[in-house]
């Protein structure tokens, strides 16, 4: 069972394992545009933080934004965070190479990939690779909300995915 700070959570909505097709989602840009997986051609790295204020998703959306971004493709990080909070954090960051997408609205991305934190209402930490055919390449679901993830394994599944 998943843990946050060692209590622990139920995650709510469809996991998705690895040769799954990506599901679809909508969620919000800073720009509060409505985005669909679609929306994102080639393969992509969807890193999903709990909140962007906290330092172990800091850490995590900057490790992707330095390395990832030069592996090609499109890297996305999600949380349910307002998109003020995302483009002010990107802002204050100096962080251009992630796409922060908000899922606060309709927690469509939550269900479709199984991250939804019942009891917080925030996504779980996950890495996610799909390759430019929609097909799931890399998933990481973390046992315990506050920890790392792997992001050597990762970053490999994403230089490797078409």
């Amino acid at each position: 069972m998943p843990t946050f700070k060692g209590n622990n959570v139920t995650l709510q909505g469809n996991p998705v394992k690895v040769g799954d097709q990506a599901p679809d989602f909508q969620v919000l840009t800073t720009a509060l545009e409505e985005v669909t997986l679609a929306s994102y051609p080639g393969k992509k790295l969807i890193s999903v933080i709990p909140s962007i204020d906290t330092g172990v998703c800091d850490a995590q959306t900057r490790e992707f934004n330095e390395k990832a971004s030069s592996l090609g493709g499109t890297v996305l990080t999600v949380s349910n965070d307002l998109p003020f909070a995302q483009r002010r954090w990107c802002s204050a960051s100096g962080i251009d190479n992630v796409v922060t997408l908000s899922d606060h609205r309709d927690l469509s991305f939550a269900k479709a990939y199984g991250v939804l934190i019942e009891e917080m209402r925030l996504l779980a930490r996950s890495v996610f690779v799909v390759d430019s055919t929609g097909v799931v390449q890399y998933v990481q679901y973390m046992d315990e909300m506050t920890d790392e993830v792997d992001f050597e394994a990762a970053l490999q599944a994403f230089e490797q995915a078409n």
